[in-house]
């Protein structure tokens, strides 16, 4: 019987909790596979937008998301087939701790979940900072809670120094069979740069940050043990399966298709990888447009997507960019489809206040009849939603998620909505998905398009518009 996923090797980093250096381990692990001459290809579990840029970043190959609630496991196999057809090595930086998913009853979204379904040997982190023969008990709890994974190896973060070091390998001794395959030492110095929703994603970065990044890599590299990682591969088993079954399917669009014009710059660059593959299978050709820098949407668009990202941080610029404001306002009169996730809706409402304590609002575009207000609090939730609205129709149980620390206020009361939540917050009272005159949908919602009624309907939209 042939295997449901190919043959690539593959390797899971997960950490103990939250917080414990798995991006940094991560990408250090991908560099160093690099550096062999190997493809490497990446993967982050779970609904991230930022930490799969360092990825890309590091291997030069596009980095891509793993998300069982959102994909479901036939998405999450597929995605890893597409993905790696031409790689040599699959490396997937986990989420969270190695067993936190939806609830705490079951596994179900976590980064063990996608490790099993991936038949993928675990690299676990633990973060040492605070403890030293205790260390050795936490790993021992971990090899022992599911003995259907494979922990495979253990890497040491945070290590105040040899002392420290010698008191756990001491306390692992006769205990811990699993090897430790690397000693990270505590060094300030090389801390990847965070902000209000985690790391500051890579395309933010300018030169100078980009090659303090690099240092920091490197220096983590030098930490780990590559022979002992290369040994790892050996313990999961080898799928038998032709390779010929998964042959990348093409993804540009023809010369003449619709044109979608993507928000994409400083302020907006949550898009998954996969959303945009399947628009452009879609027919549709994306034209990439910043509503920082430019002063419209591209010519000749049928539609417009304004994704997720930090529009508070550059709120002034996009405040003062009164012509792109100008420009989506009247592609919204003239009923073209415009699709927004999270910092899109930001952009869409009225003004936006209260990043880092200011108290003057900021004017956005005022397409929606509502305020943004930076809150300390964070939301962060899968969804589910069932829709009757603009762009998406009539569907039901769409999944996402919501991953912010603003609030719509002072909503309009007249004010309509296309989704109805079966799981999360949204907006207010379990509805999301603000309803602009004709074709625009805002939500807070991000969803993936592995629920492929999502792009066709999105598609559909646009063709339509542009055979007005």
């Amino acid at each position: 019987m042939r295997s449901k996923f190919n043959d690539v090797p593959r390797l899971v980093i997960a950490g103990v909790t939250s917080g414990a250096g798995k991006t940094s381990i991560a990408t250090s692990i991908m560099f160093l596979l690099k550096e062999k001459g190997l493809r490497v290809q990446s993967f982050k579990v779970g609904p991230d937008f930022i930490d799969p840029t360092y990825h890309t970043l590091v291997t030069g190959r596009q980095s891509r998301n793993l998300d069982v609630w959102m994909m479901r496991e036939k998405g999450v196999i597929e995605c890893f087939n597409q993905a790696t057809i031409d790689a040599d090595i699959a490396v997937i930086e986990g989420v969270m701790g190695l067993f936190d998913g939806l609830s705490g009853r079951t596994d179900f979204a976590s980064t063990a979940h996608i490790a099993r379904i991936l038949d993928a040997p675990v690299i676990l982190v633990i973060d040492s900072s605070k403890a030293a023969r205790s260390i050795a008990a936490v790993a021992l709890g971990f090899l022992q809670f599911d003995k259907r994974l494979k922990i495979a190896g253990i890497i040491l973060n945070n290590i105040a120094g040899d002392r420290h070091a010698s008191y756990i390998l001491e306390a692992f001794s006769g205990r811990i069979k699993v090897p430790i395959v690397g000693i990270v030492k505590r060094n300030s110095e090389i801390r990847l740069e965070e902000r209000h929703l985690g790391l500051v994603p890579a395309p933010e970065l300018d030169p100078h940050r980009k090659k303090a990044i690099s240092k920091a890599v490197k220096a983590i590299a030098e930490q780990i043990d590559i022979q002992k990682i290369d040994r790892l591969w050996n313990v999961k088993l080898r799928a038998r399966i032709d390779r010929n079954s998964y042959k990348s399917k093409e993804t540009k669009s023809a010369k003449n298709a619709p044109g979608v014009a993507v928000a994409l710059d400083e302020s907006f660059n949550f898009y998954y990888a996969d959303n945009l593959d399947s628009l452009r299978k879609q027919n549709l050709n994306l034209v990439f447009f910043s509503p920082v820098h430019d002063n419209k949407i591209p010519d000749n668009s049928s539609g417009v997507i304004l994704g997720g990202g930090f529009p508070e941080v550059l709120a002034d610029r996009l405040e003062n960019n009164w012509k792109m404001k100008k420009s989506i306002v009247d592609a919204a009169n003239e009923g073209m489809p415009i699709y927004a996730e999270c910092g899109g809706l930001m952009y869409l409402t009225r003004s936006i206040n209260g990043y880092r304590g200011e108290s003057k609002p900021k004017k956005m575009i005022g397409l929606v009849d509502a305020d943004t207000a930076m809150t300390g609090r964070l939301t962060l939730n899968y969804t589910e939603a069932d829709c009757n609205g603009p762009i998406f129709g009539n569907l039901a149980k769409i999944r996402g998620h919501e991953f912010h620390y603003s609030e719509i206020k002072d909503i309009s009361k007249d004010s309509r909505f296309a989704y109805s939540l079966r799981r999360g917050n949204g907006v207010a009272a379990g509805k999301d998905g603000f309803i602009v005159g004709k074709n625009v949908l805002a939500s807070y919602m991000h969803v993936h398009f592995a629920d492929s009624r999502l792009p066709r309907h999105l598609a559909s939209a646009c063709i339509a518009y542009s055979r007005r």
